[in-house]
């Protein structure tokens, strides 16, 4: 694998920016490494978002996300947006804006990563998961499959925690608008439109963020989409997520899998 720390400027943002991506490299003699000897210039790509409390090298730092990544010939771009919640800040930058279409541009520009839906993908933790979520239920036709792990996926009940009043004013104000709230995102979606979506929670996580994703899947189940979910003992740690992820990426490259 190549690892690539980017650091570029946001027109969206205007700001400069950072993002770590992984890139297969095919080799021969790379020893203890697992990968595909083959050149290619189109590999598959995952966008890997971020949580609250995290950037874009948090993932590379608490996951072994490289080796999975090398092992399923994937392309991995993990993008940086601060506390943002993947949104156009009312009192910030137009985070939304950067994420959907600005930095899917970027990264076509930079990397030899594919630009086909088929082989296009969204996963995240926690904030990141909601954004994965967002994504795929804003923008359906861009991605063949979507994950969330530990997803915080129901703005309301966070947004009325009191420790988080004061951000989630900062990024919607009073009010969290439609096009933020993943449920009613779904309501409003084509099911046939739809990607895989593969949702999983530690079952000893906050009491709100588990039955959040349980009511989640319920509403997905409802609605008739492709979801699978993974409800196993656990907390909102990166253990959890690292036991994940490679089943999470099995599953989005291998349609059918059991992951």
């Amino acid at each position: 694998m190549a690892l690539v720390t980017c650091d570029f400027f946001s027109d969206v943002l205007e700001v400069g920016c950072s993002m770590t991506v992984v890139l297969p490299q095919p080799t021969e003699e790379q020893i203890g490494v697992e990968g595909d000897s083959i050149p290619r210039t189109d590999f598959p790509v995952l966008y890997l978002l971020h949580g609250l409390s995290d950037d874009h090298t948090a993932w590379l730092r608490y996951t072994s996300v490289e080796r999975y990544a090398a092992a399923a010939g994937l392309a991995v771009v993990m993008p940086a947006v601060n506390r943002s919640f993947y949104a156009n800040e009312v009192s910030g930058g137009r985070y939304w804006d950067y994420v959907a279409d600005e930095l899917p541009q970027i990264v076509g520009n930079f990397f030899r990563v594919s630009q086909d839906p088929a082989h296009t993908y969204v996963a995240g933790l926690s904030m990141g998961g909601y954004g994965a979520m967002k994504l795929a239920l804003t923008h359906p036709d861009r991605f063949a499959a979507a994950a969330t792990l530990s997803g915080a996926l129901d703005l309301g009940e966070l947004s009325s925690r009191p420790e988080r009043v004061g951000l989630f004013d900062r990024i919607y104000g009073k009010t969290i608008p439609d096009d933020a709230d993943v449920f009613k995102l779904l309501d409003a979606a084509d099911v046939d439109a739809l990607p895989r979506i593969h949702v999983s929670t530690g079952t000893e996580d906050a009491p709100g963020l588990v039955a959040g994703n349980r009511r989640f899947v319920a509403a997905l189940e409802a609605k008739g989409a492709d979801v699978t979910s993974d409800f196993r003992p656990g907390e909102h740690v990166w253990q959890l997520w690292d036991d994940l992820l490679p089943e999470v990426i099995d599953w989005m490259l291998h349609p059918g899998s059991t992951s």
